[in-house]
């Protein structure tokens, strides 16, 4: 096998493949917004929130970081999270200034993280940059399921996980660009 086959064959890149694929899924299931295409939404969402956690592990573990790893993972989380932000802006159930305010913050760190490795640094994801990952997970999975089910107003907790996705978003946007100014100017 070629290093190019190696790449792509792995567990944590064909993880980061599926991520992808489960992205329109979402999609095509918002556009039935009724319980079952929000269910399926959720339940498609979430698998591929499972699958974000399980590449960067066994990447990780297992020691293959791949370039091409390093350029799909983000770009498959960052799909995802965008296009059933967005589906859900549709759907009225976030408000969609604060789905331009992360999103915008997601273009900005990867456009630093772009500029860094022009420079030939990394920018380690931060702990904080974990947390706001859990907490937008929770909440569009919730925000996804949208109806009461078990007396939950999954809506109720998915805007409640969105508001802390928010701040964190926010707050760790903030601190990604304190600390590497330098590279700015």
């Amino acid at each position: 096998m070629n290093k190019n086959q190696d790449q792509i064959s792995n567990l944590p890149n064909t993880l980061s493949i599926i991520r992808l694929v489960l992205t329109p899924a979402v999609v095509i299931c918002l556009y039935f917004p009724e319980r079952l295409g929000s269910f399926l939404a959720a339940l498609f969402f979430g698998l591929a929130a499972i699958t974000d956690l399980l590449d960067g592990f066994c990447a990780r573990r297992y020691k293959v970081v791949t370039s091409l790893g390093k350029f799909l993972d983000p770009l498959a989380d960052k799909l995802l999270v965008s296009a059933t932000m967005i589906m859900l802006v549709t759907l009225e159930r976030v408000p969609a200034w604060i789905v331009i305010l992360i999103i915008t913050r997601e273009m900005a760190v990867t456009g630093l993280r772009g500029i860094a490795v022009v420079e030939g640094k990394i920018i380690e994801v931060s702990s904080m940059g974990k947390y706001k990952t859990i907490f937008q997970s929770v909440a569009l999975i919730c925000l996804c399921l949208h109806y009461r089910y078990l007396r939950v107003d999954f809506h109720a907790v998915g805007m409640v996980f969105l508001w802390g996705a928010l701040i964190l978003t926010m707050w760790s946007g903030w601190l990604y660009f304190r600390m590497n100014k330098r590279m700015l100017f």
